[in-house]
């Protein structure tokens, strides 16, 4: 098993991203950032880790500290991460590139997340990176991840919510993954953040390492024509 997969094209009429792990990596920071809250309400980092990536910190904290489980007290905690630990994310490769491709072949495009609004502006600001028309974040629905609310709602702004079998979610966590598969997309899960072994257990239609094994080679009316390359051969 390894990624070897030949070269595939598919074309697609719209793109929903996920932020982390999939356009950025920001878990040096995060790691740094929940150890920090943990510490101040009393709840093990490592606990708070084992189970935060992809899902909404509103969420986690229901779970480990509900008095703090509220949009005020997140949007905070949040809109400091990438102002106090701006220098330990980086982009995942490939991600500007296929971005700026999409922007400018005009292909609909948008930022599905589980960060909150100043979270998610306060990354793309830090690194300088493209801002969508159409942003999803975590305030944006009631239920998180794995949930495809976030997903459906995606859809529905870029006026896709009737083509989402013909619209690629771009995942890097099994909760993201199966929730775009969930709101009937098609889902390309990358190994950016979980094993290769959790991120194909979670069902995507292909799984590459990162978004430097996508390309766009053609668009036509708005639809985009992806080149995958060395993709996962089970």
């Amino acid at each position: 098993m390894a990624y070897t997969s030949p070269p595939i094209q598919v074309s697609f009429d719209g793109f929903l991203f996920d932020m982390d792990g999939t356009i950025i990596d920001s878990t040096p920071a995060v790691v740094k950032h929940w150890h920090t809250i943990g510490n101040e309400i009393g709840v093990s980092p490592e606990v708070i880790l084992e189970t935060s990536h992809g899902r909404r910190s509103i969420d986690i904290l229901k779970i480990i500290c509900p008095e703090r489980a509220n949009w005020e007290y997140v949007r905070e905690m949040e809109g400091q991460l990438p102002k106090l630990y701006g220098d330990d994310a980086l982009e995942i490769p490939g991600a500007r590139a296929l971005i700026d491709s999409l922007i400018s072949s005009r292909a609909p495009w948008a930022i599905v997340t589980s960060g909150s609004s100043p979270l998610v502006g306060g990354w793309l600001s830090v690194l300088s990176l493209p801002k969508p028309e159409v942003l999803v974040t975590a305030e944006s629905v009631q239920d998180g991840k794995p949930d495809p609310t976030c997903y459906i709602m995606g859809l529905e702004k870029l006026g896709l919510a009737d083509r989402a079998g013909n619209v690629l979610v771009l995942e890097d966590s099994p909760a993201g993954i199966r929730a775009g598969k969930a709101a009937g997309c098609k889902v390309l899960g990358l190994v950016t953040s979980h094993t290769i072994e959790q991120v194909v257990e979670a069902g995507p239609d292909w799984v590459v390492r990162d978004l430097s094994s996508v390309r766009v080679v053609r668009t036509e009316g708005g639809v985009a024509t992806l080149e995958i390359v060395d993709s996962w051969a089970a």
